[in-house]
């Protein structure tokens, strides 16, 4: 008896005689192409079924995995578009505070200006009123010594009001 699986692997191409099967050996017309899933015991083909099965199973794996890679690349490049972005708002608003700060000091500067000017245009009319006062005595004083005679120096002399 030669079994049937130690048939198969002696011959690759599966041809097999009658004579083999128990035919005549002689009679080369009656050769027989076996498939082997014909030949195959129940073993065999359920080791094939799991054979396909982990094939599927691995097939799919590598497409998750191309596809896992496909999808980081995109997100690396998502986040690299976002980094970039990020950067550019960086760059214009640090211009902005730059162009801000020069405001801010030519403002602080001329306000610094006005308010020194404030100061000398104060001491400056101080000053006047202070002469203005002096002014209104000294012409007080002479028309007191005058009697009140020289009505024309009282036309010509300053009216105080008039001035504040």
């Amino acid at each position: 008896n030669i079994h049937l699986n130690t048939l198969l692997t002696q011959f690759p191409n599966y041809y097999l005689q009658h004579s083999l099967l128990g035919y005549n050996s002689n009679n080369t017309t009656n050769e027989l192409l076996v498939p082997p899933s014909c030949l195959s015991s129940n073993s065999t083909t359920s080791d094939e079924a799991e054979e396909n099965q982990l094939n599927i199973i691995d097939e799919r794996r590598q497409r998750r995995m191309i596809s896992n890679r496909e999808s980081a690349r995109r997100s690396r490049m998502r986040k690299q578009k976002h980094l970039d972005e990020l950067w550019s708002v960086v760059v214009r608003l640090r211009n902005e505070n730059h162009n801000l700060i020069d405001k801010l000091n030519h403002v602080s500067d001329a306000h610094e200006r006005v308010i020194q000017e404030n100061a000398r245009l104060k001491e400056e009319v101080s000053d006047l009123r202070q002469m203005l006062a002096e002014l209104q005595i000294a012409t007080t004083a002479a028309t007191t010594f005058s009697g009140g005679r020289d009505e024309s120096s009282n036309n010509n002399s300053f009216n105080s009001r008039e001035l504040l």
